[in-house]
């Protein structure tokens, strides 16, 4: 690694205020030529994708997250319409709850409550945390982003009193997601067991005709916002999932939407050396032989992206983690990905980086800019800003000694506009790289799976229950009870001492412990 390499690799884009540096990726000097058809195909792949293609051929639909900060983009007038419409909603209706025209029993609203879970929470989360300030933000936000009884509690705890004046945003597509409806409706609770009127709180974002909306009109909440099935849940920051909770934060929503459509049309540029998306996606392809031997660390040197490595946990294992390619055959591809920030990380888990099993890659990220207000000096002539930067180059160095690979990926500043420009950068890279490697980014046949397993938990519960309800309080093993329930024995265990340790059913231990006995 050296200055010669560092000029000849560094892509920046001064317009952009952004810099990508992939010399500490020891590729050949061969390396780009070779990739170079593949990474065309991927492109005119993407190019496809943004005119309408049917890109999720499982479920039958159009990929346009694009369209999202580009609508003159989207394939029909009607999509166009409903991007551009629901946009002035939701400033609108921000714009009204913030001067007191929508307001709760006792004035205006100050808290915001977002039920949701995966690209619903994750998005939002990571937006939040990033551009929200407590000096300037319209609104408190809090969210319910589990299906865990104490988390609820949890949150409803932080907001106490405050139920009267805080507003929740009930986020599903399909409206049937089992977290968010049971996250709706120990929300719902809350509210009726401190004496509000649930529906002048709530709002929906949600699939038009779904249980969700449905329950929403029925109820007459306050709003209803769409979600379309041509975005995708980890995609889905710039529709009103994402947009929503940040314009009622009183985030600049059109900074993000701005910032996300420079950056695509960057990113669509056809000249692999100028388009950064296209370089990270060979750097991700080479670091993991294409096949993901390698895991993708995340290392932000600022405390606002801490949630991004949560973010593109999703963005990136979820698109990229598939059994079968796009000729069925099983490829088993995926690139894990992990991280905290810096220099916390100092402290943590650089020292296995350093010296442990190399089987990762690391994705430094790189804030320019260190506080909004005036410096500070901690030393003379040294800030806290000077030293994080010290870290963030000691730590790379550290770790290039040791053959330890990285990128750098450099931004001006934390804000609306490069926050934008960081979601679309990556979504793109995403889309990229499943392109080069042959498989199906868009689907999520795995989440389904893990769907339906839980379901049949739930049933195998409810049979427990009849079966103890039938035995009129004998005692009865685990095993008895599955072989009654017709269920896994293991299953029905676990479920019983769960209900034992929630005080749904009566437990005598015994010993072994696999002859205790559980009744109603």
């Amino acid at each position: 690694m050296n200055w010669n390499r560092f000029k000849s690799l560094r892509y920046q884009d001064s317009a952009l205020g952004l810099a990508l540096d992939i010399s500490r990726i020891p590729f050949p000097d061969g390396y780009m030529a070779s990739m170079e058809e593949r990474m065309q195909k991927a492109l005119a792949d993407m190019a496809e994708l943004e005119k309408g293609a049917i890109a999720n051929p499982s479920e039958k639909r159009m990929v346009g997250h694009y369209w999202l900060r580009a609508p003159q983009l989207a394939p029909t007038p009607e999509i166009r319409a409903q991007i551009e419409s629901t946009l002035a909603a939701i400033k609108d209706f921000a714009a009204r709850v913030h001067s007191g025209a929508i307001a709760g029993p006792k004035g205006k609203f100050r808290h915001l409550l977002v039920v949701g879970i995966g690209g619903s929470a994750l998005g939002p989360q990571f937006v939040s945390h990033a551009l929200g300030s407590p000096r300037r933000d319209k609104m408190e936000v809090h969210f319910f982003d589990n299906t865990d009884p104490d988390g609820f509690d949890y949150v409803l705890g932080q907001l106490g009193s405050k139920l009267a004046r805080t507003l929740v945003v009930v986020i599903s597509k399909s409206g049937g997601t089992i977290e968010t409806r049971n996250g709706q409706l120990e929300a719902a609770a809350a509210f009726k067991a401190a004496g509000l009127d649930h529906p002048r709180h709530f709002v929906a974002v949600t699939g038009a005709g779904s249980r969700l909306d449905q329950l929403a009109q029925a109820e007459g909440w306050l709003a209803r916002f769409p979600m379309w099935d041509w975005v995708g849940g980890r995609t889905s920051e710039m529709c009103a999932v994402g947009l929503l909770p940040a314009a009622l934060q009183g985030i600049k929503v059109d900074a993000i939407l701005k910032g996300a459509a420079a950056m695509d049309a960057v990113t669509r540029r056809s000249a692999t050396a100028q388009n950064p998306a296209a370089l990270l996606a060979l750097m991700w392809h080479f670091a993991t032989n294409g096949r993901g031997e390698k895991d993708m660390v995340v290392l932000p040197y600022k405390d606002r992206l801490l949630l991004f490595s949560r973010y593109l946990q999703q963005l990136v294992m979820e698109s990229l983690g598939k059994e079968l390619d796009l000729a069925g055959n099983v490829v088993n591809q995926g690139i894990a990905v992990y991280g905290n920030k810096g220099s916390t990380d100092q402290h943590a888990y650089v020292q296995q980086l350093r010296e442990g099993v190399k089987n990762f890659f690391v994705t430094f990220i790189e804030v320019l800019k260190d506080r909004s207000g005036a410096p500070f000096e901690v030393e003379p002539g040294v800030t806290s800003g000077d030293y994080l930067q010290g870290f963030y180059l000691g730590t790379r160095d550290a770790l290039s000694e040791k053959d330890r690979w990285s990128v750098t990926l450099t931004l001006e500043d934390v804000s609306p506009r490069s926050l934008g420009m960081l979601v679309a950068l990556y979504e793109r890279v995403v889309g990229l790289y499943a392109s080069l490697v042959g498989i199906n980014a868009y689907d999520q046949p795995g989440v389904e799976a893990g769907k339906k397993a839980a379901s049949g938990v739930i049933a195998l519960r409810q049979r427990l229950g009849a079966a103890l309800k039938a035995a009129a309080g004998a005692p009865l093993t685990a095993e008895a009870l599955a072989s009654q329930a017709g269920g896994d024995p293991e299953a029905a265990f676990k479920i019983l001492e769960h209900l034992a340790a929630n005080g749904s059913v009566r437990k005598a231990s015994r010993k072994p412990w696999f002859e205790s006995t559980y009744s109603a």
